[in-house]
Formats: C-alpha cells, sequence, structure tokens
C-alpha cells in the first residue's frame, strides 16, 4: 500500500482558447515536475480550454479540439512520468461536460465531469454544460482519489457521496474569481467539506486576468483537522510540491508551501493590475493611451498601467481646454515624470471652436449647457481612440464605480477605450489605493517607487473641469454618503428604508436611486473592467434599461 506521495500543484495563466499554449504550459510544468519526483501534476478547472469559455462551449468544433488536445497530451505521459490530473470540457452523446481527466501511461486513465453548475453572479454553466452524475473515486497509485470541480465543494452533496464511496484524498481544481471577500470564503467551504467527510483537501485555483474576471490563485492544503497544511503565493503562478503521506488516521500533507497572501488594499491594487496586464497581453496590444487629466482616477489608472506594462508601453496625453486649470496641468506633468511615462499636451481649443461654429445655426437662442460640457468629453475621446488607431495602443477608460452608478460619465466621451481597471472601484476605494500605491510597490509592479501620485491630486476636489468652477459635489453627494448609498443599493440590494435608517436623507438616496437607474443604457455601453467587489456592472447585475419601477419610501 502506498505510503506517500507527491502532488505538484500548477497554478498557471491559461489563456483561453489557446489550445495549443495551454497544453505547451501543461507539458512544460509537467517536466519541472518530473524533476520535483512528482507522482501527480494537478492543475486548474477547464485547463485546456482556459476559463470560463463562455458559449464557446456551444461550439461543437471547439469541445471537439479541446478534446483532441486532452488526448494528445496523454500521449505524451507513456515515458513514465507524472501523471496529469487537468480539466477540460469534454463531449459525449451531444452533451458537453465541465471535466477533469487523469492522464497516466499515455491514455485517458478516468474522466469525471462537474454536478453542482453554478448559475448565479458572473457564472452561467447552466447555459452551456450538462450536469454530471455523482461520481465515484478515481484509483490512482494505490490511492482513491475523489475529485469535486470548482462549484462541487461549495455544497455537501458531492463530497459527501465521493467520501460515502471511499474516497481518501480530495482534489479540487477551481476557476475561482477574485473579489475582495473571497479568500475567506474559500477557505470556509473547504473547511465546511473537510470536517463533514473527515478528509484531507487539496485546492488548486487558476491565477491571471479573462475580461472582466482575475483569478488571484492562492491555492491552498487543508488536512483533515482543517488546519492550513498548504499555502500558494496570490497574484503569481507557481509550480509547488505538496509531500503526502498516509498514518493510520488515512492521509496528511506533510510538506508544503507557506506564502503570505496579500488581503485589503494591495489585493484590490493587483487585481487591478492583473486584470489589466493580461487583457493587453492577451489581446496582443503594444501597449495603452489614457487621458492624463491631473485628477484622481486618470492619476491612478496611470499608475497601474505602468504597474502593469512598464513605463515604456504607457502614452499620457493632457487634452486641456478654456476650463482647465494650470493647477490641473502641473498635477498631470509631475504624475507623468514620476511615473517615468511619455507625456504629451495636445489642447483642444481648435477642435471645440470649431464644433461651436458647426452647431451654431442649430444650437441659437439656446443656452450653453451640457451639451457643450459634453462636446468637449467628446473631442478628447475621439482624440485618444485617434492615436490609438495610429500607434496601436489600447485606450484605457478612466471612471470609477461611484460615476459610473451615477452617470457622472459622457458616453462616447471620457468613456470611450478598451478596458478600465477602476470600473468597480468606488471613489472612496481610488482615493484610498492611491494613498496605499504612494507608500507601497506591490510585488511584480514594474513602476517606481516612492509617491507617484502627487499629494495635489489626492487632496484636491475631484473635477470634471468642463465650466468655471466646477467641482463634482455640484451634481453630486459627497462621495463618502455617495459611494455608501450606492453599496447598500447596487452592491446588497437594499431597500430604500434600509438606507435611510443608516443616516441618509430621504431626497438624497431618491436622488442617487434615480440617477443609478437612469444610467444603465450607459453602463450597458462601457468598457469591461475588473471585478473586485461582489457585485459589479457588467455579468453580476443585469438590470434592464427601460424600466420605470422606481421604489417608493414610506
Amino acid at each position: 500500500m502506498t505510503a506517500s506521495f507527491r502532488i505538484a500543484c500548477a497554478q498557471l495563466n491559461p489563456v483561453l482558447g489557446d489550445l495549443a499554449g495551454n497544453v505547451a504550459l501543461a507539458r512544460a510544468a509537467r517536466d519541472d515536475a518530473r524533476a520535483l519526483a512528482a507522482d501527480l501534476v494537478v492543475f486548474t478547472e477547464l485547463f485546456i480550454a482556459g476559463y470560463p469559455p463562455e458559449d464557446l462551449i456551444l461550439k461543437p468544433a471547439f469541445v471537439a479540439a479541446c478534446m483532441e488536445a486532452t488526448r494528445a497530451l496523454a500521449a505524451t505521459t507513456a515515458d513514465g512520468g507524472p501523471a496529469l490530473l487537468i480539466g477540460t470540457p469534454w463531449g459525449e452523446d451531444g452533451k458537453a461536460y465541465n471535466a477533469v481527466a487523469l492522464l497516466a501511461g499515455g491514455r485517458i486513465q478516468a474522466l469525471r465531469y462537474k454536478v453542482d453548475l453554478p448559475n448565479y453572479s458572473v457564472f452561467d454553466e447552466k447555459r452551456v454544460f450538462a450536469p454530471g452524475p455523482l461520481p465515484e473515486p478515481v484509483d490512482f497509485a494505490g490511492l482513491r482519489l475523489g475529485l469535486p470541480i470548482c462549484e462541487d465543494i461549495w455544497t455537501p452533496a458531492v463530497v459527501g457521496s465521493l467520501a460515502a464511496r471511499g474516497a481518501e484524498l480530495l482534489i479540487s481544481p477551481n476557476g475561482s474569481p477574485f473579489t475582495l471577500k473571497k479568500r475567506t470564503q474559500r477557505l470556509d467551504v473547504a473547511r465546511a467539506r473537510v470536517a463533514e467527510t473527515g478528509l484531507p483537501l487539496l485546492y488548486i485555483n487558476q491565477f491571471g486576468g479573462q475580461d472582466e474576471l482575475v483569478f488571484d490563485g492562492a491555492s491552498f492544503a487543508l488536512n483533515r483537522d482543517g488546519a492550513l497544511a498548504a499555502q500558494l503565493p496570490a497574484w503569481e503562478t507557481a509550480l509547488a510540491i505538496t509531500e503526502w503521506r498516509r498514518d493510520a488516521g488515512g492521509w496528511a500533507c506533510v510538506e508544503g508551501p507557506s506564502a503570505r497572501v496579500e488581503e485589503g488594499r494591495e489585493a484590490a491594487y493587483l487585481a487591478c493590475v492583473i486584470g489589466l496586464r493580461d487583457y493587453v497581453e492577451k489581446n496582443r496590444f503594444p501597449g495603452v493611451v489614457l487621458g492624463l487629466s491631473g485628477g484622481i482616477d486618470s492619476a491612478i489608472c496611470a499608475a497601474m498601467a505602468t504597474d502593469a506594462l512598464g513605463a515604456a508601453r504607457v502614452h499620457c496625453i493632457m487634452l486641456p481646454y478654456r476650463y482647465t486649470s494650470n493647477a490641473s496641468l502641473d498635477d498631470a506633468a509631475a504624475c507623468a515624470e514620476a511615473l517615468g511615462v511619455r507625456y504629451d499636451i495636445v489642447p483642444i481649443h481648435t477642435a471645440v471652436e470649431a464644433f461651436g461654429g458647426m452647431l451654431a445655426p442649430l444650437f441659437k437662442g439656446a443656452e450653453p449647457g451640457l451639451a457643450e460640457e459634453n462636446l468637449q468629453s467628446r473631442i478628447r475621446g475621439t482624440t485618444l481612440m485617434a492615436v490609438s488607431n495610429k500607434f496601436g495602443g489600447m485606450v484605457v477608460t478612466t471612471g470609477n464605480k461611484s460615476e459610473v452608478s451615477a452617470g457622472y460619465a459622457t458616453l462616447y466621451g471620457d468613456m470611450n477605450g478598451g478596458f478600465n481597471p477602476i470600473k468597480d472601484l468606488y471613489k472612496t476605494q481610488v482615493f484610498a489605493l492611491s494613498r496605499f500605491r504612494n507608500e507601497h510597490v506591490p510585488k511584480g509592479c514594474l513602476g517606481p517607487g516612492g509617491v507617484v501620485i502627487p499629494d495635489n491630486i489626492i487632496t484636491k476636489a475631484p473635477t470634471a473641469e468642463l465650466r468655471e468652477n466646477q467641482t463634482d459635489q455640484d451634481s453630486l453627494p459627497p462621495y463618502d454618503v455617495l459611494d455608501d448609498i450606492l453599496e447598500s443599493l447596487v452592491d446588497r440590494e437594499e431597500p430604500l428604508s434600509a438606507v435611510v435608517a443608516r443616516g441618509h436623507a430621504p431626497e438624497t438616496v431618491k436622488k442617487v436611486e434615480r440617477l443609478l437607474y437612469l444610467s444603465e443604457y450607459k453602463r450597458r455601453q462601457a468598457a469591461p473592467g475588473v471585478k473586485i467587489t461582489e457585485r459589479n456592472f457588467g455579468r453580476d447585475r443585469r438590470y434592464p434599461i427601460v424600466n420605470r419601477f422606481r421604489e417608493q419610501l414610506p
């Protein structure tokens, strides 16, 4: 009977749809694991395809290509090296399954299908996958392995069935996206399954960005008592060996990595950086361009872009008009200099005046107002898109969640762009992360140390500078008030009465609710951005655009 076993945890960054590239990653990891005397290499959920593949699963040619890639990878295990446990889509009897395959001895030794298909928040797997039956354990090298896939460990049924059928060790491949509270939730869920079954659990999670989702890795192992026996790092790829031994009570992880896992502001900042980096890299953009206004949102986006890609791949442009203050010009220049990025000034006066003259006959007799303000923003957006088209860099758009919620952004203007790293950060979080970045350079970040966001940008009153002496608070409540109301309405879906009970004026709460609903059409056309909170705009929140419902206060 096997008394010890070495499992290599492959926490990698697959690219969705790059089957050849993902197989090459798996082969390289297997080569490295062989040198570490691993018996088994465990990869993450749907690794062959990348995760989440969404409606690609409805394309039979895609599922067939994934199956063929898995068979080809299996053939490479005929050399006697470590076996592979890898996630892949699998087709059978006209249905597609979210599967995990055991590859050993040159062939596919076993397949197990995901049972619990998540259909909430960012997940809609029931749309594309069929649920599998309650699985049997897999026999391998004298062990009986239970293989619950991701959501299968979030409720007791699948793991309980595996334990009842004789599983000795639970190995769970995951594609679990990051949110600020997710690590604690994962550990709580995993410990609950360990407590119910008395079985140790190895949890392998994906790393990297995929559209608006970002995966933090942070894979881990729990022993039978729920103690953390191994912890892989977050926010980086890793291949780590865990040593398992059998004693009188069963299997235990006796050796493994013990990495620090970033929490709070550090984790949020890294999520934004990794999400932006992978969106740019995986879509093969040479770099990014963004408007640097002298405000805090564009400043932190410039810092994140520099941290993600390096200063040489970031191009910042100041686009001043008559309402742009000298202080904003100075602040933008100071930020660009601190980051070491290219910085150009392109005045928009000529374009604004030309549009004004062109529209004068139509606007005759009407007072200047929002149309003229938005025209400035749209000229800036068009200018940035022209630079993008000419040189290939992707436009980074810079609106925060507070502005996106309240519609304090111009469609086809400052909303122009391919990706928004701070889309799911409220304004108060933007301020907090700006202060954090001035004090720390998180791991893996490519930007310089020290103050990269000048203090004046953080302390001055936010303004769009579209008219004389304008500030955000001319139109919006103070951001600490606005953000608390928005968190209640958006993240927690609380009734208005509960929001008022938190100490907010009823008229302010109603105003924010009105702005939130009215701006749905803008959000539907907004660029994707990194998911940070439990409920982001996009996959998490799917409100109708045409919607006359308004909640009444008592």
